[in-house]
């Protein structure tokens, strides 16, 4: 995201003294939904939906534990301003992007060994690294909301780490097939009520990415099994990454280039986001037919299945919309 807004969401908390490894996990959780500090006990995120969330989960907490934390919506008209905000997102964006450049770059280097298989207990084999990384990267590009510059450089050191392990091997076809081999028969859970990102989402998992996948709703931030998979939610797997859609989000992890899912991807980022980034004319009337969905269905089960054939009908559509290849 490389946005300008100077609307901020602001959570100011207050945390118990006991037990002592609380402040430890609000940190954490802080770090990973990419808040800054702007004062003691007071953070900083760009205000979306997505981020209030985040804030809402991280305040829940705060306040089970006995704690006291309050979300308020603001604008810097004096002191600090929303440049030098922006400044700090990506300073710390940065920091995150130097230390996966530096990782891929002695992926890369030790990739020279002749013993790729390191013993049990020992460090990682290099395409479990790789997969490490890429995650990590993932997480990273989720929140950096302002464009940090490192991002290229440490894409950059992926690719190339991705080559040296897979000679000969287009990068993205070797990332689509690895995320393919890691994520089939799987259970994907998401938040309850689901509507367009979340459908839409669900339909692209099962036509093209998991087609044995199966489907798990929830009303809150959960543990889930290993071999369960987030989408769409709170420190999910797969979700809403810089300025783009969960859906997006999965065409972009998993390499899948069709032109006509890339329309509908416009489609679904322009009624969730609604930024009109893509300036959609079509996704008033699919919105309306979603919403029609969503009233006649109260089982999000049966809004999968129901969203789904919508979803394939408009691939379809799409599809023959493109210029045929000569």
């Amino acid at each position: 995201m490389t946005t300008t807004d100077s609307r901020w969401l602001l959570l100011i908390h207050q945390i118990p003294p006991k037990p002592d490894y609380l402040r430890v996990k609000v940190g954490r959780r802080l770090q990973r939904v990419g808040a800054v500090p702007v004062k003691n006990s007071v953070y900083v995120l760009p205000d979306n939906d997505q981020t209030y969330e985040d804030f809402q989960w991280i305040r829940t907490e705060i306040l089970a534990a006995g704690g006291d934390a309050s979300i308020c919506r603001a604008e810097f008209v004096d002191g600090l301003t929303s440049e030098q905000i922006r400044r700090s997102f990506r300073d710390a964006r940065d920091a995150d992007y130097a230390e996966l450049s530096t990782a891929a770059r002695e992926l890369r280097n030790s990739l020279g060994s002749a013993d790729r298989d390191t013993p049990r207990g020992r460090a990682a084999r290099p395409d479990e690294e790789l997969a490490r990384l890429r995650k990590r990267f993932a997480t990273v590009a989720a929140i950096d909301f302002f464009g940090a510059p490192g991002r290229g450089a440490a894409e950059d050191g992926l690719r190339a780490a991705e080559a040296g392990l897979r000679p000969g091997q287009n990068p993205e076809e070797s990332t689509r097939e690895h995320a393919g081999g890691t994520y089939r028969g799987r259970t994907w859970v998401t938040r309850a009520g689901v509507f367009v990102d979340r459908i839409a989402s669900a339909w692209l998992i099962r036509r093209f990415i998991d087609r044995a996948a199966t489907f798990r709703f929830v009303n809150d931030a959960v543990r889930v099994a290993p071999d369960e998979v987030r989408f769409d939610m709170f420190e999910a797997e797969f979700t809403h990454e810089g300025d783009r859609c969960t859906f997006e989000t999965l065409l972009e992890r998993f390499a899948l280039a069709d032109p006509a899912l890339q329309a509908l991807a416009e489609v679904v980022h322009d009624i969730d986001l609604k930024d009109e980034k893509f300036e959609r004319e079509d996704a008033a009337g699919i919105e309306r037919v979603l919403s029609g969905i969503v009233a006649a269905y109260p089982d999000d089960a049966a809004r999968l299945e129901r969203g789904g054939q919508l979803f394939d009908e408009l691939y379809t559509l799409f599809s023959r919309a493109q210029p045929e290849k000569g």
